[in-house]
């Protein structure tokens, strides 16, 4: 199952990366914006497992850089956020992944806390959107499977290992829920 799950992360990741005919300019332009691509997941959502936090991340520079943190913002309390730290280094036009200690991502956040009381499943969280006719070549049977998702915002933290400097910007993740029909 851990295999299937790290395999399915690499091949969504890589099927996001290429450009989808019709996307619009500022679904575009966000795309050229963020550094990086990272999908996060870990078999411990949904099951009573001691799985850690596994992330899998694309580096879309010509540089470099070193993924420091990410920020989860708390809504509507800004000021309140759930830190992920990493220090993962991603070459250029590469990936690299990391385990972390499973942290508390589901709490802060209106959509996700209705989700998880309806009972969905976490499947991953990712700065990028899951095409639902790129699922349907995964899940062959789509009328017993249903895909919900939620938008979270997270500050990105980035070293670049050529000078130090650490810079962060502002993007969004979704939280991709999964649920069988019969559910």
């Amino acid at each position: 199952m851990k295999l299937l799950q790290k395999l399915l992360a690499h091949f969504l990741l890589a099927l996001m990366l290429t450009p989808i005919e019709g996307m619009s300019a500022s679904e575009g332009d966000y795309e050229k914006n963020s550094k990086i691509k990272f999908a996060l997941f870990s078999a411990a959502w949904g099951e009573n497992t001691s799985d850690k936090l596994r992330i899998v991340a694309f580096n879309q520079s010509s540089s470099t850089v070193v993924l420091k943190s990410l920020d989860f913002i708390n809504l509507p309390e800004e000021s309140e956020k759930i830190t992920l730290f990493f220090d993962l280094k991603i070459l250029p036009q590469k990936y690299a992944e990391a385990e972390i200690h499973l942290s508390d991502l589901l709490n802060g956040d209106g959509c996700v806390n209705r989700s998880i009381e309806q009972n969905w499943k976490l499947a991953e969280i990712s700065n990028y959107t899951l095409n639902p006719s790129v699922r349907n070549l995964i899940i062959e049977d789509t009328n017993s499977f249903r895909i919900h998702q939620c938008i979270r915002n997270v500050n990105v933290f980035l070293r670049d290992p050529a000078n130090g400097k650490t810079t962060g910007y502002d993007e969004w993740v979704l939280y991709h829920f999964e649920s069988r029909v019969d559910d």
